[in-house]
């Protein structure tokens, strides 16, 4: 690639993070000088906003470009307290876009609250739990918390600091912000509207099954045909497959290996349980992805509308049987796998 080339790609996402800095700002996420943003150059190198700017009103020289692999002891001085953790999210995540901001309502719900109320079908479906960690100083100087929680959810909240979302674009990873921002605004004219009504609320979700002892390796025959056994005594999936017609062939698949298994659904019931991917609809993970779904430590739906899994098939056609689904993916984390 020409040196012209290089100069013009860094010139127009430098453009990219400043048009994003004013938006932010425009959304009241951030104020004053906080919050700092990246985004990939390429596989070695990313442009950051440099420590003590304010991301509404950013220049071109406020954006330092950095190289990931060099001694950080050569790199400009003028980086930002929060790069180790943009160095580290880009050394474990194929992301290319970090935004790290401070919205006044978010942190003030997760002051108070431990975890977000779900209220709507979009949080759920493109939030899910969203992970809460903790820091014991102004900026973030336990990135490894914040690394882990990102395997589990592209956006995490630094409880009284604020957020960090991470995107295939600064588009992506503002959606997120956005979305939970409106959450929390949702939660808090529900309390208004009724008090005590967020304590009630999703108790079909909280029933689950009585565990048992036995724990199967993860994707073995026992453990899915134990799931399908779940699935067909189920009396809510029953009723919700027969209202909804939940008639189709779903696909699991652990990506890196030969296991697959394909359930045949006929009227919310599984019929039959195969062995291949030829199906309508099939989702494919890596395995820690599948031990963390199971593991309740990540929403499928979620996992899918963020890109930490992968669905053939279309997930507009799929939505339709949210409600069945919603119980089935329920059901998966009441089998224990060792």
């Amino acid at each position: 690639m020409s040196e012209f080339i290089m100069l013009a790609q860094e010139k127009a996402l430098k453009d990219e993070i400043i048009n994003t800095g004013k938006k932010i700002s425009g959304l009241r996420l951030v104020t004053g000088r906080a919050g700092n943003l990246s985004i990939r150059l390429d596989e070695q190198n990313i442009l950051i906003t440099a420590t003590a700017t304010s991301l509404g009103d950013l220049k071109d020289d406020e954006i330092v470009k950095v190289n990931l692999v060099s001694d950080l002891k050569t790199q400009d001085k003028r980086l930002s307290t929060e790069f180790p953790l943009h160095s580290l999210i880009y050394k474990n995540f194929p992301v290319q876009a970090i935004i790290h901001c401070h919205p006044a309502l978010i942190n003030g719900y997760f002051a108070v609250c431990p975890d977000l109320k779900v209220l709507t079908f979009e949080t759920k479906l493109y939030l899910g739990k969203v992970p809460v960690v903790e820091q014991e100083t102004p900026s973030i100087t336990q990135p490894q918390l914040v690394i882990d929680a990102l395997k589990t959810n592209n956006l995490v909240v630094i409880k009284n600091h604020g957020v960090v979302s991470v995107g295939s674009n600064f588009k992506e990873a503002l959606y997120l912000i956005e979305t939970l921002e409106e959450a929390v605004k949702v939660a808090a004219v529900a309390r208004l509207f009724k008090q005590g009504a967020l304590d009630d609320l999703d108790q079909e979700l909280k029933e689950s099954l009585a565990e048992e002892d036995c724990a199967y390796p993860m994707f073995s025959q026992e453990h899915v045909r134990k799931i399908v056994d779940l699935v067909n005594h189920d009396e809510f999936i029953a009723k919700k497959g027969q209202e909804l017609d939940l008639t189709l062939q779903l696909a699991i698949k652990l990506e890196g290996s030969d296991s697959v298994y394909k359930f045949n659904f006929e009227k919310g019931k599984i019929t039959k349980l195969e062995f291949d991917e030829k199906a309508s609809f099939m989702i494919s993970a890596h395995p820690e992805v599948w031990r963390l779904i199971f593991l309740g430590g990540l929403d499928p739906f979620v996992a899918t509308t963020q890109g930490k899994m992968k669905l053939k098939g279309d997930l507009g056609r799929l939505s339709r049987w949210y409600v069945p689904f919603s119980r089935l993916f329920e059901l998966f984390k009441q089998v224990k796998i060792q």
